[in-house]
């Protein structure tokens, strides 16, 4: 859909502020286009929560709407307002909801915000923006909720050398999941470093080699301040002992190379390293692997995960929650990303109007609870009335836990 002539004095209070903006009343064409959702879920685990009871289970209804603009001389305006309700479901059917707009049951956020600029083979983007998991494997734009997570980020991506892509990023802030309208500080997971300033990324990928993406990203994730102290005993003259608890820096690598067209297969291996400052912390080194193929129609994915114990886990800086791990799942992040070996095998294949999504995880963990977990997913992904559908199951286990946690998940998406 276009809407053409629309005045930017409409719109200034929320966009940056440029130069381009001089000419505003001029009028500008903007691209408008979005999706409605509605997203049900509901779960079970044992005793009195049984599935569809009220206080299992939780909805939302969304809209979202998406306004890109060429402003002239290489400028662009990207925005996005986000609806976020309940259509009066909570009264009967639900007790919760999965995403929040501002805080409440019922209401709006802006969830983008941001001008790009073209100069010769450098493209910046300035303000609240996605943040795609292929470029930035450590603070990423999850897709798994009723609308992904933004960030507050100035990014640069040059393309001046042959077949590379680098992508320079400050990030600042992420809206997590939860309440869409607030953007708090980034978190490495392990509570050792919650940052006031920020991150730093430098991201390389090169393709030079034929069928071959070599990807490589360093993180510079600064903390605000030294506030956290954890008693620890006291030292051989009776004196007491602290540990910082929070890291004042955190350094962090990451190196992805997926290999296609070996033969019938496709290989990847990824490997990466956290490392918070001081002696109190201990580094995280994580590595894995995963082999494609298909046999018939049927697609088949082996993928193994190793993370080691050190004291951050490996999960989204931005969110808390999911893992650029191969052996991700639906519900498995806070099982496979801190002191496990996890193994996972998954087929898919067409069926009528969509797609079937079967796999399986096993966990190992190395940890002295020794919680090894296992998962299972059945997904179907398809396409009706118009719109695309989702209908999920999912089976966890761990073994300390006194029964399995199902889960039903089901979700219609429209774009327009």
């Amino acid at each position: 859909m276009k809407i053409t002539n629309l005045s930017l004095a409409a719109i200034a209070a929320v966009a940056m502020t440029t130069g381009a903006m001089a000419e505003a009343d001029k009028g500008v064409d903007f691209n408008i286009g979005g999706q409605a959702v509605v997203y049900y879920q509901t779960a079970e685990a044992g005793g009195d929560t049984d599935f569809f009871k009220k206080g299992n289970s939780k909805a939302n209804a969304g809209l979202q709407l998406n306004a890109n603009g060429d402003l002239g001389n290489g400028f662009g305006l990207g925005l996005q307002g986000t609806a976020l309700g309940t259509l009066g479901l909570e009264k009967n059917l639900v007790s919760n909801i999965m995403q929040s707009a501002d805080g409440g049951l019922n209401g709006m956020a802006l969830t983008k915000a941001y001008v790009t600029k073209q100069l010769a083979n450098t493209t910046f983007k300035l303000g609240r923006q996605e943040l795609p998991k292929s470029l930035s494997p450590l603070a990423f734009s999850e897709n798994w909720n009723v609308f992904k997570n933004t960030f507050d980020a100035a990014v640069a991506i040059n393309s001046d050398i042959p077949n590379t892509t680098l992508v320079g990023a400050y990030v600042a802030n992420s809206n997590n999941h939860g309440d869409m309208s607030s953007f708090d500080n980034l978190t490495a997971v392990g509570g050792v470093a919650r940052p006031g300033n920020g991150a730093y990324m430098l991201t390389a990928q090169n393709k030079s080699i034929e069928n071959v993406a070599i990807t490589g990203s360093y993180y510079s994730i600064i903390s605000g301040g030294s506030t956290g102290y954890t008693y620890m005993g006291k030292d051989k003259a009776g004196k007491p002992e602290v540990q910082n608890s929070i890291a004042p820096h955190v350094d962090a690598l990451w190196l992805d190379v997926a290999a296609s067209k070996l033969g019938p297969v496709n290989l990847a291996v990824q490997a990466g390293q956290l490392s918070p400052d001081g002696s109190a912390f201990k580094d995280t080194t994580v590595y894995g692997a995963k082999v494609t193929g298909k046999a018939g129609n049927v697609a088949l994915k082996l993928a193994y995960s190793s993370v080691d114990d050190g004291t951050l886990s490996v999960q989204n800086v931005g969110t808390g929650v999911k893992t650029p791990l191969y052996t991700q799942m639906v519900a498995n992040q806070n099982h496979i990303s801190s002191d496990a070996d996890t193994v996972v095998l998954q087929a898919v294949m067409p069926l009528a109007a969509g797609t079937v999504i079967a796999q399986y995880d096993l966990t190992t963990d190395n940890s002295a609870a020794g919680n090894d977990y296992n998962e299972l997913d059945l997904i179907y992904k398809f396409k009706a009335l118009g719109t695309t559908m989702l209908a999920a199951y999912v089976r966890a286990d761990a073994d300390k836990a006194a029964d399995p946690t199902n889960i039903i998940r089901l979700w219609t998406r429209y774009n327009f």
